[in-house]
């Protein structure tokens, strides 16, 4: 009855609940079951409640129900936070032995809106140290391992949320995306992973840069595309404390349907950017044969490229990457902080320091001019699609591949240059699964919308997983390495 439970989709938990066909108690006994029994291998739920005040939460949550008292959609349903967003009185370590014993006070403006949909917060979900880096480890919780194969990594920096879903330790996930943070670990562990509009889901706290942080943004992540959808409308909305967020609202999630492919949808596949990129051998294979699928259904896919220098395009992200470290400056002075640090934060901080206005203003022309050239595109095609990493998930003992297909990767990061278009561009993007390789390695591919057009992307990967069947292979857990 537990796995029966755990397997459920979120929205089909969610009716259950409702309906009162299962308790929010046998709900929460059975994820904390499942933690228990796979949890110590994958590492993705960290700061785990104490179950006793757990179960006492599920309780109260039946006997709201039986008061006729509905508190949303996630009704005592048990969820765990990325662990860079607070969720009062949890841990909130951002992955940092700086921050290891600090308590949130607040929910994070996402998360207000979570609870306030009907959620029993359990604990965390594990994240790279303050987010860097798509390989989800640090040294106060360890590395959170592959669903599909505990030996290799779970990507990052949502890397917990992912392996949690996949895992079916938790029914949906928060996450946020600077840099594929939403799209590489759910491309890495066969899961939906959506990075909004940007200002679509604000996320402004009280230290936040509110007109100069342009480049992360939080979003959900499913099982399936349905509960991506329900997750993304709990979280998105206008909000005063971010000023740049959207004020248009989305539909209510049950108005979402499948684009209708037979109406000749186009796609531009961008692949490698016509070798620019280096891939993994097989992996441009596998991105472009799964929109097959969606081809038999009526819909068009061309080969296209955007009219732009590609290496601009990663010079400019150096630059904006660097800059939004630029407040962090102080902790290279201390040396007991700075040797706290792991080396890839220290390198983003020193490539702040000295930085000129004239640069940042370079960085932003380019970055104009590339999100002009992605809308010519779109002037073409309905949506633009690529692969969502550029290689198969690789040894969690790795910190980042030095090469790919022999050539050297410069920076610990460059080895997911293929998500930052678009980042850089502020757009809608979904990570739909792509399939797997011989040795069961997951991959993903990213669906790019035109701005604003979220509801269009989300409708056109529900179209997509109707033709598909990966969301349906499940990994074979296991308790020990």
């Amino acid at each position: 009855m537990n796995d029966h439970i755990t397997a459920l989709s979120a929205s089909r938990l969610s009716s259950m609940i409702r309906a009162r066909e299962v308790s929010c108690v046998e709900v929460m006994s059975a994820y904390l079951e499942r933690i228990h029994t796979y949890n110590p291998v994958y590492n993705a739920i960290i700061s785990l409640a104490d179950e006793g005040g757990l179960l006492a939460q599920a309780n109260d949550a039946d006997k709201a129900l039986s008061k006729g008292e509905y508190w949303g959609w996630m009704h005592g349903m048990p969820h765990a936070v990325k662990d860079l967003a607070d969720v009062r009185g949890f841990l909130s370590t951002s992955g940092s032995p700086l921050l290891a014993k600090n308590i949130a006070t607040k929910d994070s403006l996402a998360i207000e809106r979570i609870r306030q949909a009907g959620a029993i917060f359990i604990g965390k979900t594990n994240t790279p140290e303050f987010g860097l880096g798509s390989q989800t480890y640090n040294t106060v919780f360890g590395t959170t391992r592959n669903a599909y194969n505990p030996s290799l990594c779970a990507g990052g920096s949502s890397g917990g949320a992912a392996v949690g879903l996949a895992a079916q330790l938790l029914p949906v996930a928060d996450g946020s995306d600077m840099m594929g943070s939403l799209r590489n670990p759910a491309a890495f562990n066969n899961v939906i992973g959506f990075r909004p509009t940007k200002g679509r889901v604000p996320g402004a706290d009280e230290n936040s840069k509110l007109f100069f942080d342009q480049l992360a943004t939080d979003g959900p992540m499913g099982r399936d595309v349905t509960d991506t959808i329900k997750l993304l409308t709990t979280m998105a909305g206008f909000d005063a404390r971010e000023p740049l967020s959207l004020q248009d609202t989305l539909p209510r999630a049950e108005s979402f349907v499948p684009t209708a492919l037979e109406d000749g949808v186009r796609i531009g596949w961008m692949g490698d950017y016509g070798g620019y990129l280096a891939t993994e051998p097989g992996l441009l294979d596998i991105c472009r044969g799964a929109l097959q699928g969606v081809e038999t259904k009526g819909a068009v896919v061309e080969d296209c490229a955007p009219d732009f220098e590609l290496e601009r395009l990663w010079d400019t992200w150096l630059t904006l990457r660097h800059f939004a470290f630029i407040d962090s400056q102080s902790l290279l002075k201390d040396p007991t902080l700075k040797s706290q640090l792991k080396p890839e934060f220290q390198w983003e901080i020193e490539g702040s320091l000295g930085m000129s206005a004239a640069q940042v203003v370079k960085a932003d022309t380019a970055r104009s001019d590339w999100y002009r050239a992605l809308m010519a595109l779109f002037g073409e095609y309905d949506f633009l699609a690529l692969p969502t990493a550029q290689v198969f998930p690789f040894d969690a003992q790795m910190h980042w591949p030095s090469k790919i297909n022999g050539k050297p990767m410069d920076t610990y990061h460059r080895w997911m240059e293929v998500v930052i278009g678009g980042t850089l561009a502020g757009l809608p993007v979904v990570n739909l699964p792509a399939g797997f390789d011989q040795q069961g390695r997951p991959i993903g591919i990213q669906i790019l919308g035109p701005t604003g057009r979220d509801k269009a992307v989300l409708e056109f990967a529900l179209a997509y997983e109707a033709v598909t069947s990966y969301l349906e292979q499940h990994p074979a857990l296991v308790t020990s390495l």
